[in-house]
């Protein structure tokens, strides 16, 4: 950083690269742009980081950020409570609310098991699905983790976890994407796709 920089701003730039996608180059020039646009960015985006740090918690059925406890989703009386959708994180939720397809309710594990980062069982939301599942409401459980040796690790322990629990546990189809051609598709896809063939 150039020794022109306030400290302010080196402080700014320093939390900038710490956000996923974000490196020092990219953190210096969202710097620059908030500084060259201040009333139309910065001070905006001041008051909303201070607005969500205030009221934003995490739901204490399904573990999503919202404003309200219990959130938005477990709130809804429409939602199927039969169905709980699994995923990673917010971000998951959020791509699955997105497409509109899924009314049941979910689960945020917040994050997925893995020996190399040390993160186990007892670090994820484990404890609270199992207990969800056997209060007896869900019939399904969808797991829609990432196709990833850790998605695949945790998916294989939930079933585990969930064996006996009473309700019958799925997971995503994978494969061909809508649109995809096979010459620009992985291996692992392919493999993926064939396995999961279904009558035409």
């Amino acid at each position: 950083m150039a020794a022109s920089a306030g400290p302010e701003i080196e402080r700014l730039i320093g939390l900038l690269a710490k956000l996923p996608g974000m490196g020092p180059r990219s953190a210096r020039r969202a710097t620059l742009a908030l500084l060259k646009r201040r009333d139309q960015l910065l001070l905006p985006l001041g008051e909303a980081l201070a607005d969500v740090g205030a009221k934003v918690k995490s739901c204490s059925v399904c573990g999503t950020p919202d404003t309200r406890d219990p959130c938005a989703i477990c709130s809804d009386p429409a939602r199927d409570g039969r169905l709980i959708c699994v995923v990673e994180e917010a971000g998951a939720l959020w791509a699955m609310e997105r497409s509109g397809a899924f009314r049941g309710r979910y689960h945020v594990l917040g994050g997925l098991l893995s020996a190399l980062d040390g993160v186990g069982p007892d670090a994820l939301r484990v404890a609270e699905l199992v207990g969800r599942v056997k209060g007896g409401e869900a019939t399904e459980v969808v797991l829609a983790l990432p196709a990833t040796v850790d998605g695949q690790t945790t998916a294989h322990y939930l079933v585990e976890r969930l064996a006996g629990a009473g309700a019958e546990v799925t997971t995503l189809a994978r494969g061909v994407p809508v649109g995809g051609e096979l010459d620009w598709l992985d291996d692992g896809t392919i493999v993926q796709a064939l396995r999961a063939r279904r009558p035409a």
